[in-house]
């Protein structure tokens, strides 16, 4: 991996995810009415994270849920491999909820609109709200965040990597240049 700049590091990744919370609550007038639905892998890690964060600012429990948007991806019969699935875990009802989805990096809003479909299939929700890590552009569907860490401008030759402890061993955001070059 290439690395062309570090855009943020472990404390500014604890103190973007704190902004982030309070963003959430301050939007949802509270912690009543949301769930928290992280997008498997590096989502759902940041979705424990943020509701945890929630849980101890307003010290109530949140509800909380992931989501393996594998069989969603429109891709999913040009990619010739048997896909891995992890399974998504929601044992709550999302009818009626504010549910905030979450992810690591917003780019062309394929993964998103995957995890849209999986969660109207699962209820009716009052409203789903988008919260990530990073968005660096280049949509090829109408989606937006309403939480966004850091907004990144990107070159088609350019990745943004989200790294968490869990997985990585630090907590970093990267500007990385693509496997292979150019897109």
């Amino acid at each position: 991996m290439n690395i062309k700049a570090r855009i943020i590091d472990e404390p500014g990744f604890e103190r973007m995810l704190r902004r982030l919370a309070h963003e959430i609550l301050e939007r949802n007038k509270g912690s009543e009415t949301i769930a928290i639905v992280g997008i498997v892998t590096r989502g759902e890690i940041i979705a424990r994270r943020l509701a945890k964060m929630i849980q101890d600012i307003e010290h109530r429990e949140l509800q909380i849920g992931f989501l393996d948007i594998t069989l969603y991806r429109d891709d999913l019969r040009d990619n010739l491999k048997q896909p891995i699935l992890r399974g998504t875990d929601i044992s709550f009802d999302v009818t009626g909820k504010n549910i905030v989805l979450v992810d690591d990096v917003l780019y062309t809003g394929r993964t998103v609109r995957a995890a849209l479909d999986e969660i109207v299939d699962l209820g009716r929700p009052a409203t789903i709200q988008l919260a990530v890590v990073a968005d660096r552009g280049h949509r090829e569907f109408p989606i937006k965040a309403d939480f966004v860490g850091k907004n990144i401008p990107t070159s088609p030759d350019e990745e943004v990597r989200v790294l968490v402890k869990e997985i990585d061993g630090e907590d970093a955001v990267l500007l990385v240049e693509r496997e292979g070059g150019k897109a």
